[in-house]
């Protein structure tokens, strides 16, 4: 199929894009990787009179540390972060994230700001800013705004972005000394969204961890963090104990890949394996 008729426009900057957006509505759309939008275009599931492309803007691209906290810029691909020395060494949990994300062809054009902005709950970047504490940044006709990731992600396909907003980064404390980051999933073929997957972060102290945050995804309407789990895991409690908690947690549907309980075993089953990851000692006790 072919998307319907719409109206296209390329922005040279930030403030030409928005200016480009209030004209032409807050039903237009932001391009850049175009991975998932125009896919939903060609399959006419969303009515768009017109796309301002943002693909070219400089300010939205590039990745740069500096005073503890890791700057990604908006159009910075998926394969960019994977490659990235600095994420690699401020972020590792991104670094291991991104080949586990569709195809080469997909990683190559896809952008972080996307994904983070069409906040599939499937996807693992969303999962990983929640892991990472991460905040978002975001800017309009009157200024920026800066909103933590557990407040960004509302639910399917919804985020915390107002009309005539651009996400334009993300910024990441930088891994502390001894912390560990992990991520795993599960999918039925290489490429596919996982069933399942959970990224996560820790440090590990006296067998056990503490200061873990456990976000998942895959199992709900959008990325979530365990709260129960992850107080359990910080008290020095018992690692299945903390598998049992998952049960209130999390609250997956049955959907075409498996059922609430397959997804609720492997919630559990990607706990274990993610323990084993960051804190080895603990998962063999």
């Amino acid at each position: 199929m072919k998307p319907a008729p719409l109206a296209y426009a390329r922005a040279s900057d930030l403030g030409h894009a928005l200016a480009l957006w209030r004209e032409a509505g807050p039903d237009a759309r932001l391009i850049a990787g175009g991975q998932s939008l125009v896919a939903g275009l060609n399959l006419r599931l969303a009515d768009v009179p017109a796309l301002i492309d943002i693909s070219r803007i400089e300010s939205l691209c590039g990745l740069g540390c500096e005073g503890g906290t890791l700057r990604i810029g908006a159009l910075t691909t998926h394969a960019e972060i994977g490659r990235s020395e600095p994420v690699a060494r401020h972020a590792p949990l991104l670094t291991e994230a991104a080949p586990l994300i569709a195809h080469p062809a997909i990683r190559t054009r896809g952008t972080l700001g996307g994904s983070l902005a069409y906040a599939d709950p499937a996807a693992e970047w969303p999962a990983c800013m929640l892991a990472l504490d991460a905040v978002i940044v975001v800017q309009s006709e009157t200024g920026e705004r800066r909103i933590p990731a557990a407040d960004f992600f509302l639910g399917l396909f919804e985020t915390a972005l107002q009309p005539f907003e651009i996400l334009v980064a993300v910024e990441i404390p930088v891994i502390a000394a001894g912390r560990r980051q992990a991520i795993r999933e599960l999918a039925r073929r290489s490429g596919d969204y996982a069933m399942a997957g959970l990224a996560a972060a820790g440090t590990p102290s006296d067998g056990g961890l503490r200061d873990v945050t456990l976000a998942y995804f895959g199992l709900g309407s959008t990325a979530i963090l365990a709260a129960g789990a992850m107080r359990i895991l910080d008290q020095g409690g018992d690692l299945e104990d903390a598998c049992a908690a998952l049960d209130d947690d999390l609250d997956p549907a049955d959907d075409l890949q498996a059922s609430a309980t397959m997804k609720r075993h492997l919630a559990k089953v990607l706990l274990r394996r993610v323990v084993a990851a960051l804190s080895p000692v603990m998962s063999t006790a």
